[in-house]
């Protein structure tokens, strides 16, 4: 776990356990904390490559399946257009080329003018 991500584990284990210095402790010591971490700590989110914890992708999932059920009841869902987007696969997707940054709130502007031209 050190070796993924020292500083996520010492986050959880102050968090958790009030630890704020593991390396006063004997190591052994320090792997039964870092194995007791819940599940959605940040070291075994990171290990597990999760970016947000089981329980919420499971409550998304649901989210997901009864907005298609709902529009499946409406007249666009009867043609099949106007799908409802799902929350779960926005989460799953690398959208990392998507997004825009800005080093000043001028280039933000410029940008914004720039697409409310249509380019």
């Amino acid at each position: 776990m050190i070796a993924v991500d020292e500083e996520a584990l010492i986050c959880d284990l102050a968090e958790t356990y009030h630890i704020f210095d593991y390396k006063q402790m004997p190591p052994y010591k320090v792997a039964i904390f870092a194995i007791g971490l819940n599940n959605n700590s940040r070291i075994k989110l990171k290990m597990t490559g999760s970016k947000i914890p089981i329980e919420l992708t499971a409550l998304f999932g649901i989210i997901d399946r009864l907005d298609l059920l709902m529009w499946s009841k409406t007249k666009d869902g009867v043609k099949g257009i106007n799908r409802p987007k799902s929350i779960l696969s926005g989460l799953n997707e690398e959208d990392a080329d998507k997004i825009s940054t800005y080093a000043s709130g001028e280039d933000f502007e410029k940008a914004r003018q720039k697409i409310l031209k249509g380019g």
